[in-house]
């Protein structure tokens, strides 16, 4: 007697509806989408006991005929495609004819449909028995009533959770396909009360204001860019945000809601030198391209895709999220706002007198004079006024008195209150962009050594540099190699007078040991972040007035004043009514 035997029918549709069908949330979202493939302008749905007692989804769609009804319930029918070659560049969320077939087959499920008001079909089967059919009277279009699920599988009954966590399941598809559909109005109710009504948007920042309230959807940044044949749009948090409220991700392409790692993960590349490692930022990003250099038919659920070519499209992601982070304010709260709004001279509190806010001796300016008017201040700026420490506006009448405090922050007075700047932040921040631009530019400027030094290296540490020479190059390093594991260096980038070319050299290419970052953008980014660190001032470092002045117009001017590289924050500010509190006046 043979020991391989073929599955009763109905078993075999049993295990595969495990496939379509996990839980509630995916019952909803496969009749969901078959009425937005049926035309639908308004669908309701209505769940009890998280869709574990009932699922109702009920539509104003195109309705079915008697006869497409039954074929609705059969495996493998549908309207959709007619041959394999139809897969390519099919728009509809469905088109292998198995979600009501599944579903029907594991549940008990109810049908109304109608193809105009008036006469309509009604259907009812159970455990994947043929249906029972009967005429009924109701408007044009189709409701699906779906209880009892899994009342027949018991094994995977026990696996469902309990309702809360179900109900918020089958909210987070509900609210995505909202997303996805936003010329659609979405009702959802659950246990008899009204939960969600989304009408019509016009837009996905509307939608998500209707979803999720109006000063979060306004707080987003807009994405829009074209890369070749492929569009990237939506909406993305900005830096300052991030990590301060729920996050979320929406991604859809071609009209198609997904998960895919890969979109993400180029999004959130964009953000390198924006955002505290460790945190993520919320995304809801659209993504055009040629339907025939996507696969949609890869998931069960259809809830994943393959490109044609990925590489190209997560590139295409990062390229997008990045001009939208480099075209905003990058400080609405603390950011460019704080170097507005400086309060006039008459009106500037006068500091006291201490030993951390003592005269500066060094004035070496940290930046080359670049105004060719002196508007950096000079290198012999006397420093006077009514206070010790107290820096006078210089030439530059935008600079205000600016004052160091235990060596590492610089403050000054803002109409807001008081603000302090991390010295070593800032300057990280100013060096990054500079460094970027030179290897954008390819023009990075050098100063060779007289006397050329010798760096010797660990393996890893080699390892390393081999992996960014050209970068190196780039950023104006003259560096040959010099027999087994030694490297000599001649020529070196001087970014500012305290600029330890050896030191920096040694720092980076020992915090570089071991990254694996894939992309050559990320590779470059990552070097030109640790050189930024390793060469910027450090806290502790005793900076003269005119070096303050020239790192505060050197700040003012980045594209991201507000974060350092490692996505902290440059700027704190000291609210006057916190002030106020502290000293009982409010």
């Amino acid at each position: 007697m043979p020991l391989i035997r073929v599955l009763p029918s109905a078993v075999a549709d049993q295990i595969a509806a495990g496939e379509v069908v996990e839980r509630p949330a995916s019952v909803v979202k496969e009749l969901v989408e078959n009425s937005l493939d049926a035309g639908a302008h308004s669908v309701e749905i209505t769940v009890q006991e998280g869709g574990r007692a009932l699922i109702r989804v009920s539509d104003d769609g195109a309705g079915m005929g008697a006869d497409d009804a039954v074929l609705s319930l059969a495996r493998h029918g549908t309207s959709k495609i007619r041959t394999s070659a139809d897969l390519t560049g099919v728009r509809t969320f469905g088109f292998r004819g198995e979600a009501l077939p599944a579903i029907c087959s594991v549940s008990r499920v109810e049908i109304e449909t109608a193809l105009q008001d008036g006469g309509g079909t009604r259907l009812e089967a159970a455990g994947g028995a043929p249906p029972a059919v009967t005429p009924t009277q109701r408007r044009r279009g189709t409701t699906v009533t779906v209880t009892d699920l899994f009342y027949n599988s018991p094994a995977r009954a026990k696996f469902l959770r309990g309702s809360r966590s179900e109900w918020r399941a089958i909210s987070e598809i509900v609210m995505t396909l909202a997303l996805t559909r936003r010329d659609i109005r979405f009702d959802l109710s659950h246990d008899g009360r009204r939960s969600l009504t989304a009408p019509p948007a016009a837009s996905l920042r509307v939608r998500l204001g209707a979803l999720w309230g109006v000063p979060y959807a306004d707080g987003l940044l807009d994405v829009d860019d074209v890369a070749g044949p492929i569009h990237v749009s939506g909406l993305v948090e900005r830096p300052a945000n991030v990590g301060t409220a729920t996050r979320r991700v929406f991604l859809s392409v071609n009209g198609r809601a997904i998960r895919d790692p890969g979109i993400v993960r180029g999004a959130e590349a964009a953000y390198r030198s924006t955002i505290p490692a460790g945190t993520r930022p919320a995304l809801y990003l659209e993504v055009f391209v040629p339907a025939d250099s996507v696969d949609v038919n890869v998931h069960p659920a259809k809830a994943e895709i393959r490109f044609q070519d990925r590489w190209t499209v997560e590139r295409a992601v990062e390229r997008a999220v990045r001009r939208a982070l480099g075209t905003f304010d990058a400080s609405a709260s603390m950011g460019r706002s704080f170097f507005g709004g400086i309060a006039a001279p008459a009106e500037r509190v006068q500091i006291v007198e201490s030993e951390v806010l003592a005269p500066q001796a060094n004035d070496t300016p940290l930046f080359r004079d670049t105004t060719g008017a002196g508007g950096l201040a000079g290198a012999n700026d006397s420093i006077a006024g009514a206070s010790a420490g107290t820096e006078r506006v210089g030439d530059d009448a935008d600079i205000p008195p600016l004052t160091q405090l235990r060596r590492t922050y610089i403050m000054f007075e803002h109409e807001d209150g008081v603000v302090l700047i991390d010295q070593h932040s800032a300057h990280e921040r100013v060096l990054y962009e500079e460094f970027m631009g030179e290897i954008e530019k390819g023009a990075a400027n050098s100063q060779r050594l007289l006397l050329p030094f010798t760096l010797t290296l660990s393996a890893l540490e080699l390892e390393a540099y081999e992996l960014d020479r050209e970068y190196f190059d780039k950023l104006g390093f003259e560096i040959e190699p010099f027999g087994g594991n030694s490297l000599i260096v001649h020529a070196v980038p001087v970014p500012h007078p305290r600029f330890d070319a050896e030191r920096c050299l040694r720092d980076t290419l020992a915090a570089l040991t071991g990254d694996r970052t894939p992309s050559s953008a990320g590779r470059h980014e990552r070097l030109v972040a640790t050189i930024a660190c390793k060469a910027a001032v450090k806290g502790g470092d005793l900076l003269s007035g005119a070096e303050m002045r020239a790192l505060f117009v050197a700040l003012r001017d980045t594209n991201l004043p507000a974060h350092d590289v490692h996505g902290r924050s440059t700027i704190v500010q000291l609210a006057w009514s916190e002030v106020d509190r502290r000293f009982g006046r409010s």
